[in-house]
């Protein structure tokens, strides 16, 4: 049986062009991102042996902790097993039929819409509406808004999760000032939440957005515009990050290698659909 080894070896080679180090404070979405890459690709193929943890975290800089907690999200998906014993590690398993319903769906979204476009657009709108809101402040009852947006969010439970995300989103773009900022948004994301529609939701990424969010009222309210864009484009990225990384290999080549990024804390995965 063939493993993943070394990074010296045939796997190790072709595994380089996306077994690279993730961005600075953006270990998990991106982790994730690669694996997923290099599972939908098939560059280790099903029943092979992924390389080992030690090496994954150094080629992607990041910790044993955060790569342990991606490999549970994608045991937890059916995509890896953990074996023990002295041929143990983490083995690419077979998919079955019934899982591929929801890749053959978010193919034909994919197929509908430019994705790398939609994605693009989406984050130069909402880091302009950051930026907009923070440069200019809130009135009190503007701010008492966006307040009670970010509250519903973090009360949400997980069926609720993407509607209530949705809307602190939705909020923050009308806040903005210019109603076709706010109407270019509402379309952009419709599409956004289409294709995340078709993609699970991760409860570690989730508890990330709440803290990016979280970040992002705050800076708004303090009026630091440049904090307020940055917080938001990360946030963006984050989700290129994921959509990018459960693409098939088709889509993925249609839609280029883009990186995304985003980390956070906490574990595990739920059901539902990804965070926005």
């Amino acid at each position: 049986m063939n493993g993943g080894g070394s990074g010296t070896g045939a796997v190790g080679d072709r595994l380089a062009p996306v077994l690279r180090p993730v961005r600075a404070g953006n270990g998990f979405e991106e982790a994730l991102e690669r694996i997923l890459r290099i599972l939908r690709l098939g560059l280790v193929p099903e029943g092979e042996r992924l390389p080992s943890e030690r090496e994954l975290a150094e080629r992607l800089r990041i910790s044993r902790v955060t790569l342990r907690e991606v490999l549970k999200v994608l045991a937890d998906q059916g995509l890896v097993e953990s074996r023990r014993g002295r041929y143990g590690g983490t083995f690419v398993r077979a998919r079955p039929e019934s899982a591929r319903g929801g890749e053959d769906e978010l193919r034909r979204r994919i197929r509908e819409v430019d994705v790398e476009d939609t994605l693009r657009f989406r984050e130069v709108l909402e880091v302009g509406a950051a930026g907009l809101c923070a440069a200019h402040g809130l009135s009190d009852e503007r701010a008492a808004r966006l307040r009670a947006a970010l509250d519903a969010t973090r009360d949400a439970p997980l069926a609720d999760y993407r509607r209530l995300d949705t809307m602190l989103h939705l909020t923050l773009a009308e806040l903005a000032g210019s109603p076709s900022l706010a109407a270019q948004y509402a379309a952009v994301r419709a599409t956004v939440n289409d294709l995340l529609d078709c993609i699970p939701l991760l409860v570690r990424n989730l508890e990330h957005s709440q803290a990016q969010h979280t970040a992002l009222v705050e800076a708004v309210l303090d009026g630091d515009a440049d904090g307020a864009r940055e917080v938001m484009r990360e946030h963006c990225e984050g989700t290129a990050a994921l959509l990018r990384g459960f693409l098939s290999d088709d889509a993925a080549d249609a839609t280029g290698a883009g990186t995304g990024t985003g980390t956070g804390t906490g574990t595990g995965t739920g059901t539902g659909n990804g965070q926005g």
